[in-house]
């Protein structure tokens, strides 16, 4: 697969899950905070026009069928990718190695980055109550 075709395959596939990863987005800014207060208020408009188109353009369309073609073509475009490139098989021998070599930095790091998460989620929780 040239450069230009995977580059074509990525820029369509951040195109048709971007509608889902709006809705998720909104769901999720609509809840940490009032929906009378901006953000929120937003996020709301923008849940409700989903809600809007029904459930087979909205829900089945735009967060069904984009983000199950995405899956499937970008599984496709990995499977070929992974069966033509040598270079790809030994970069990711290598990196599995080397987080093999490190796994207690890596679940550390993993830890720690979850920890921000949770506290992110937790102080935004406490600001809107």
């Amino acid at each position: 697969m040239s450069a230009i075709t995977r580059r074509a395959v990525a820029a369509t596939e951040l195109l048709l899950v971007c509608p889902a990863a709006l809705f998720v987005a909104a769901l999720f800014v609509r809840s940490i905070q009032s929906q009378e207060l901006e953000p929120a208020l937003s996020a709301n408009q923008v849940v409700m026009w989903y809600v809007g188109l029904g459930p087979t353009v909205g829900l089945w369309g735009l967060l069904v069928t984009l983000p199950l073609a995405v899956l499937c073509l970008g599984g496709a475009t990995l499977l070929q990718s992974w069966a033509a490139d040598a270079e790809l098989r030994r970069a990711v021998q290598q990196t599995l190695g080397a987080l093999h070599q490190h796994m207690t930095t890596a679940i550390v790091t993993a830890a720690t980055f979850m920890a921000a998460g949770i506290l992110a989620i937790v102080v935004m929780h406490m600001l809107t109550n």
